[in-house]
């Protein structure tokens, strides 16, 4: 049996978690391949500046790979993953001097 299907559209303005209760963002648009016609990413908006600081400022956004959703329901579950998206200048912040 098929499972149901959902209008695109319904994932826009869902509020999206970490699957550890972590606010990211909310779904403003998603990307599509139409040549193998399925969404592969979800483009937030009002993203969470702790998770994502200076990497966002200026920006429309992020877009996260659909790969990483967890679950679509009343709000949008995606892997913690997002929560340690890190880059070589965070890790040289973090570590402390000795």
């Amino acid at each position: 049996m098929d499972a149901p299907t959902q209008e695109i559209t319904a994932l826009v303005g869902r509020e999206v978690y970490s699957n550890n209760g972590v606010f990211v963002g909310e779904v403003e648009d998603v990307r599509l391949d139409l040549d193998d016609v399925k969404v592969t990413g979800l483009a937030l908006h009002q993203v969470n500046g702790d998770l994502f600081g200076e990497k966002v400022r200026g920006t429309r956004g992020v877009i996260v790979p659909y790969d990483w959703v967890q679950a679509v329901g009343d709000v949008v579950l995606v892997s913690d993953i997002v929560e340690r998206i890190r880059t070589p200048e965070d890790e040289e912040e973090s570590e402390v001097a000795v």
